[in-house]
């Protein structure tokens, strides 16, 4: 069988945006029993509550919802159990120092196939305020309101 190329996206977190503001983003492993690897093929997962922590040097990914692949026997998997993120040393190391700083958090944006192993992106994020929200959402909708405009003038109507 070939090796898999290219990358596939298996979850996104779209909220994740929304809600914090990302300061950088990190490319993590994450170690996965074999019926998690297929329930993820399936294209099967959700990010929506999920965070990471660390805790004793290393990287855990909780939260994440990957039902128990369907065909699967007693050897199933929990579906909401933590999960270890694998990063180099330097990277945790940065980690660390950076929550510990206060007000960061480790929010994962999406989930990927890459090369036929799965990674998750994850963000060093800060939480937005209520007003930053509807900021964003202003600047939005007028750059929206300005390209629209500019596709108007642009085709001869006012």
């Amino acid at each position: 069988m070939p090796k898999e190329r290219g990358s596939k996206v298996i979850a996104s977190n779209r909220r994740a945006r929304h809600d914090y503001a990302v300061l950088d983003t990190y490319e993590a492993g994450i170690a996965l029993v074999g019926t998690e690897v297929k329930s993820l093929r399936a294209g099967r997962a959700s990010l929506v509550d999920a965070f990471a922590t660390v805790d004793d040097g290393e990287v855990w990914l909780r939260n994440v919802h990957i039902p128990e692949y369907e065909h699967g026997t007693w050897t199933n998997h929990e579906s909401r159990r933590k999960r270890k993120l694998l990063l180099h040393r330097g990277e945790i190391e940065k980690l660390i120092g950076k929550t510990k700083e206060g007000g960061l958090s480790l929010v994962p944006l999406s989930m990927y196939f890459k090369d036929g192993k799965v990674k998750v992106e994850l963000a060093l994020a800060k939480g937005k305020k209520a007003y930053d929200k509807r900021q964003d959402l202003a600047k939005r909708d007028a750059q929206r309101e300005i390209s629209r405009a500019v596709g108007r003038a642009l085709k001869g109507r006012r």
